[in-house]
């Protein structure tokens, strides 16, 4: 495997990174995962742009412009070996002494990037959907921030592979009551009298870009859907709930806490939406190609 290295592409065995790192020591970074299809990255615009949003969130100045990340994503791609990949891109605040407060002056960021294969769900899973666990949200309220620091995410994760599930859903509760913030590494739909609901994008959940794309493919296909709270009491009500992420795309969840989730069986919203993203994916590599 090639990765990249402030700098530098070079097999990851000779990769280092100093202790003093303050993504080792605090965490103090953040990431993105872009998803590679034929050797084309699939909505790289979008990912560049959360990831400036996530620098901006954490108030590190991007150490790329958009051309420059590219170019090298362009060139890491090349440097690998499979079609599909998903890209790991990684930057922290650099090496300094530890202290809470960033380093003064500024010290030049850690930028790391690497390429694994991408596999998406074989078909057996797309027929007999995953199983979910339910857990309260206990994260920080910087959510929409794709931070490094993702030990209540792996924690809430740890819980369902526990359980022996795919995915933990999200409950928060304030004072109107209890409701459905994400997953803790995707976004989740719910499926209500034929509508498909979807979380609103706020300080609670992470942007999803696939999200972004169901959205759009619902709006240009005419599939009713809202963007609103979602209520607890909907989630375990829900006909469906889908789970959508950068490298599981769309997702059946068919099980929930042990119970079946509409009659147990993969349904009619996601058959389309999974169809429609697909046929959305092939006609955005084509043009990719072209």
């Amino acid at each position: 495997m090639t990765i990249y290295l402030n700098g530098q592409f070079m097999p990851i065995a000779e990769a280092k990174i100093s202790v003093l790192d303050r993504g080792f020591i605090f965490g103090d970074g953040v990431y993105e995962v872009i998803p590679v299809y034929t050797r084309h990255a699939f909505r790289l615009e979008e990912h560049l742009r959360r990831l400036q949003d996530s620098l901006e969130g954490i108030k590190l100045a991007n150490p790329h412009t958009k051309a420059e990340w590219t170019s090298l994503i362009h060139e890491l791609i090349r440097l690998n070996t499979d079609d599909d990949q998903y890209l790991y891109l990684h930057i922290t605040r650099g090496v300094s002494r530890r202290d809470h407060a960033f380093p003064k002056p500024p010290v030049p960021p850690t930028v790391f990037m690497m390429s694994n294969p991408l596999r998406v769900p074989p078909v057996e899973l797309l027929k007999s959907g995953i199983a979910c666990i339910t857990a309260t949200d206990n994260r920080w309220l910087r959510c929409d921030i794709k931070a490094i620091a993702l030990l209540p995410n792996v924690l809430l994760r740890q819980m369902a592979v526990d359980a022996g599930c795919a995915e933990t859903i999200l409950i928060r509760s304030d004072a109107r009551g209890e409701f459905m913030t994400e997953g803790a590494a995707s976004n989740i739909f719910a499926v209500k009298n034929g509508i498909l609901l979807a979380p609103p994008k706020d300080n609670l959940m992470l942007p999803g870009i696939t999200y972004d794309v169901v959205l759009e493919i619902a709006a240009a296909n005419g599939i009713p859907y809202q963007v609103r709270r979602i209520e607890a009491a909907e989630v375990f009500e829900a006909s469906e709930l889908l789970l959508t992420s950068s490298t599981k795309e769309v997702l059946p969840i068919t099980l929930l806490d042990g119970k079946p989730v509409g009659d147990g069986k993969p349904g009619v919203m996601f058959a389309r939406l999974h169809g429609l993203y697909q046929d959305f994916k092939r006609c955005v590599m084509r043009v990719n190609q072209d």
